[in-house]
């Protein structure tokens, strides 16, 4: 599995271009903003975008689902149901946080704990770690040791949680039992900042001791 970070919005966003090397079809998480940025990554890279994925319902992540998805005609999958209610709030979010307006729209399926989601001959598991936001997920590809995290945890730090329905607890020991046990070479994609590795997490984020 490749994986492309493109950062998109005033928040440094990080969209992710998932492509399987192999088939050369691909897939788009997390298309925040700026799609024109996006889709020119998709046209250089020259591959097939199959659909949209979400880790979950915030703004700054989903903003320009609708234009990437429409545009190529691809179904947006994700995020977990229990975001519903975030991306029924897409228009007061844009007023709340200084967005253009956008309108509120449901993805064209959920996902669950363990389903798993194919890019070409890449095999996506689906792992729910509520806290950040109640339908948070992350999307684990099990065979290159890679997973895309949203906002669930950082390079050096975790999600906020003061957000309705967050949960810092929860959100805490999501990420200790489903993520800090993966393979400690695994490489962290998360939704803002810099790549990182369970292992560097393990030995050094303040927030996980």
């Amino acid at each position: 599995m490749k994986v492309i970070v493109i950062p998109v919005t005033p928040y440094e966003q990080n969209c992710s271009l998932i492509i399987c090397e192999e088939t050369k079809k691909a897939a788009i998480v997390d298309p925040g903003g700026n799609p024109e940025r996006i889709l020119a990554m998709v046209e250089k890279h020259g591959v097939t975008v199959e659909k949209v994925l979400l880790t979950h319902g915030h703004l700054d992540h989903v903003g320009a689902t609708e234009v990437v998805a429409n545009n190529l005609n691809v179904p947006i999958i994700g995020p977990e149901k229990e975001d519903l209610f975030w991306l029924e709030q897409l228009e007061s979010q844009s007023q709340r946080f200084g967005f253009p307006p956008h309108t509120s729209f449901t993805p064209t399926a959920w996902l669950e704990e363990n389903e798993i989601v194919e890019v070409g001959n890449i095999k996506l598991k689906v792992l729910h770690v509520p806290g950040h936001t109640p339908g948070h997920v992350a999307l684990l590809d099990e065979d290159s040791n890679q997973i895309i995290v949203g906002d669930i945890l950082f390079s050096g730090s975790i999600g906020r949680s003061d957000f309705p329905r967050g949960d810092q607890f929860q959100l805490v020991s999501g990420i200790k039992n489903k993520l800090l046990t993966l393979p400690e070479a695994t490489v962290v994609y998360p939704g803002h900042g810099p790549t990182t590795t369970i292992g560097h997490e393990k030995r050094s984020n303040p927030f996980l001791r």
